[in-house]
């Protein structure tokens, strides 16, 4: 059976008790979704969809590196949109974290809500250092 450890960063929300933050397990971080809540007050921000993927991809990026990893060894990314008009709005924060080549594959899906009623989540499996 593989050794699964739990990860948590006061850096990035806190879960809800029933999910972690993220799992580490067989040398991959595999990272619950984000979204753009404020780490300190859990509360979600306001502004445009950039400001909250950005908010949400540090979020990710925190959690990552509790793990021992960082967004540069994101294999997989999920993102979670609900409005299609925008996909471009977030593709542009999305090239400007992920970087580094290659790229790592990715999914984005049109979802009819998400929760606390925002617009974007992204969740991610990364490599360990």
């Amino acid at each position: 059976m593989p050794v699964k450890e739990s990860v948590f960063t006061p850096n990035s929300p806190a879960p809800r008790p029933f999910y972690s933050q993220a799992v580490k397990c067989n040398g991959m971080v595999y990272c619950s979704g984000q979204l753009a809540a404020d780490p300190k007050t859990n509360e979600l921000i306001g502004g445009t969809i950039q400001d909250r993927t950005r908010l949400v991809l540090k979020n990710l990026s925190a959690v990552l590196e509790a793990a021992g990893s960082s967004i540069d060894n994101v294999v997989k990314v999920n993102v979670f949109i609900t409005n299609m008009d925008n996909f471009g709005a977030v593709n542009e924060v999305y090239e400007e974290v992920f970087t580094v080549d290659p790229k790592p594959c990715r999914t984005c899906v049109a979802v009819f809500q998400l929760p606390r009623g925002t617009d974007v989540e992204i969740e991610c499996v990364a490599a360990l250092n």
